[in-house]
């Protein structure tokens, strides 16, 4: 075991937890410093076993290299300080501690060698982005943060016991690639694709992100899902059923995105769609694909932080989180409006930004496979992105009538996360070969051909034409969108509430009619033994002997018979 590498992500768990006892200026340099250490770690690690120990006769790899790996830790760390960056102004002295475990967590998964030490980091990373949730400190919080933990311990017990069938099949720990050909490697699929938001589990997202803080949905946005993509590349590539689960999220984050009216439930239901994306590209699973994934969650952490740092910037400012109570916001946030449209665009794939860079990969992919409906379906699925979080996001809440709010920007912390945020956005999509050189295939791919440029600016046009269109049956009211969540948040404690009411009764009845059988009981014993009942009367010596000889003769009896 290496004992001068320091292990990038339990140096940022560490440093979490030393993180409350600064104050002040120490503090605010600590936030964003700490993760820009932990980045400079993470580079310092060698391709192949960095740390090896030996735990129950199983060799464990804690450390480990590669390309694959390294792009993820990076993207985590970047997302750590640009995250700790706008949430400085936040006043929970909880929130960023555990975001920072939550993260670092994240970095162990993307640098774990064996499937113990994933599965260790797993669950911390949901202690993490539980507590993250938690100190929002409202009820609604509280409540969304049980549910959420309960989903994600559900997950944790099917992923534990697929990864203890596979060490009991195989006898070995590593954590390589999976058939589906045991019982075992579908669990270890299935615990995956929980945190993935995979259905038939996808509302536990936009029901839980939403209720974070203004700063809290940030870091929320940016860490598990992305984790589950990552193992999912490592474990899984090439999976068919995969290409047909990316599918369904995809055109499901789409439908309920534009029936929401809650600007933060539609982003958050824009990261199911998105990761329905990376999932498609890992069933596909060609170098291509595998490439346009990974490329497409580092995109994506990137961009759908920026949306939601707009988004929190609002929220913070006004107090209101419903599209129909916002609008005309442009005229005193023009920095917020200006950064969201940017995050917009980018999710969008507008040329010039990275998403244009980073989705096109994976259609094209499918394109080169020969999987012409899949290509068919992702295209369509492009153009209800923009539809969602290209136009409607930006639109109802900076655009779309005035509402009167005249809000102030956000703190200059958060303005300055953001316009970093978009200065990447767009730096990656004009020169995108940075990210391709992280990648972990060589990238035999030019995005910036004259048909592809066409092509993509044709379909964003006839959106954006077909949301204008539409425009009236696109307002939003103050309605809620009935999801799967229902069942859990609604029914579930309905029906409970409703059976446990008769049973309550019943068992107070029942205790009520054995208190009395008891009392009643004890009380006839007791007359039976005071000095007028029958125990304690004087009996007549023939009376006692008649007794001892019908006793006698019954015990003769039994005894020989």
């Amino acid at each position: 075991m290496n004992e001068v590498l320091i292990h990038p992500g339990l140096a940022l768990i560490v440093g979490a937890l030393l993180l409350p006892l600064l104050r002040g200026t120490p503090r605010s340099i600590a936030i964003v410093a700490l993760p820009l250490v932990v980045l400079a770690l993470v580079w310092q690690v060698p391709d192949g076993p960095a740390w090896q120990l030996r735990f129950l006769d199983y060799t464990i790899t804690p450390l480990q290299g590669d390309k694959l790996s390294r792009l993820f830790a990076t993207i985590f760390s970047l997302m750590a300080a640009g995250g700790g960056l706008f949430a400085m102004s936040q006043k929970s002295r909880l929130e960023v501690p555990a975001a920072f475990v939550y993260a670092g967590s994240a970095i162990g998964v993307s640098l774990a060698g064996d499937l113990v030490t994933v599965f260790v980091f797993w669950e911390l990373m949901a202690v993490g982005s539980t507590l993250v949730l938690w100190s929002q400190g409202s009820e609604a919080a509280y409540r969304a943060a049980k549910r959420y933990l309960m989903i994600h311990l559900l997950g944790g017990v099917v992923l534990f016991a697929g990864v203890t069938g596979h060490i009991v099949n195989t006898g070995d720990v590593t954590f390589t690639r999976m058939a589906l050909d045991s019982p075992a490697h579908w669990l270890i699929l299935a615990g995956f694709l929980v945190n993935a938001g995979a259905p038939p589990l996808s509302a536990w997202l936009s029901d839980a992100y939403p209720e974070a803080s203004w700063s809290g949905t940030v870091f929320l946005s940016a860490f598990t899902t992305k984790t589950a993509v990552y193992v999912l590349i490592r474990g899984f590539p090439g999976t068919e059923l995969l290409i047909w689960v990316g599918l369904f999220m995809v055109f499901y984050g789409i439908i309920y995105a534009l029936l929401e009216n809650d600007l933060r439930r539609i982003l958050a239901y824009s990261i199911i769609n998105q990761v329905g994306f990376m999932i498609a590209g890992i069933g596909i699973g060609t170098e291509m694909a595998l490439n346009g994934a990974a490329a497409h969650a580092f995109a994506h952490i990137i961009y759908k932080a920026l949306l939601l740092m707009s988004a929190g910037s609002v929220v913070l400012m006004t107090g209101k989180r419903k599209c129909s109570e916002l609008g005309g916001l442009f005229h005193t946030m023009p920095l917020t409006a200006v950064c969201g449209t940017i995050g917009a665009l980018a999710i969008s794939a507008f040329p010039l930004t990275s998403g244009f860079v980073s989705k096109s990969m994976v259609s094209q992919a499918a394109l080169d496979g020969h999987l012409l409906w899949v290509w068919l379906l992702l295209t369509a699925a492009s153009a209800g992105v923009f539809l969602h979080a290209g136009i409607k996001f930006p639109w109802f809440v900076f655009f779309q009538k005035d509402s009167g709010l005249r809000p102030a920007e956000p703190p200059v912390s958060m303005r300055w996360a953001m316009v970093i945020f978009s200065v990447l956005c767009i730096a990656l999509g004009v020169w995108p070969e940075p990210l391709y050189a992280l990648l972990p295939f060589t990238v035999n791919f030019v995005p910036y051909t004259g048909a592809h440029v066409v092509t993509q600016l044709q379909l964003l046009l006839f959106s954006g034409l077909a949301f204008f269109v539409m425009l009236p049956y696109l307002k939003r009211t103050l309605t809620i969108t009935l999801d799967a969540d229902w069942i859990w948040r609604i029914l579930l404690p309905t029906l409970l509430h409703k059976v446990s009411i008769p049973l309550v009764k019943a068992w107070n009845m029942l205790v009520r009619a054995a208190y009395v059988l008891i009392t009643e009981s004890m009380a006839l014993v007791l007359y039976q033994h005071r000095q007028e009942g029958r125990f304690a009367r004087t009996w007549s010596t023939r009376s006692m002997a008649l007794w001892v000889l019908v006793l006698l003769l019954g015990f003769l009896i039994l005894y020989y018979v």
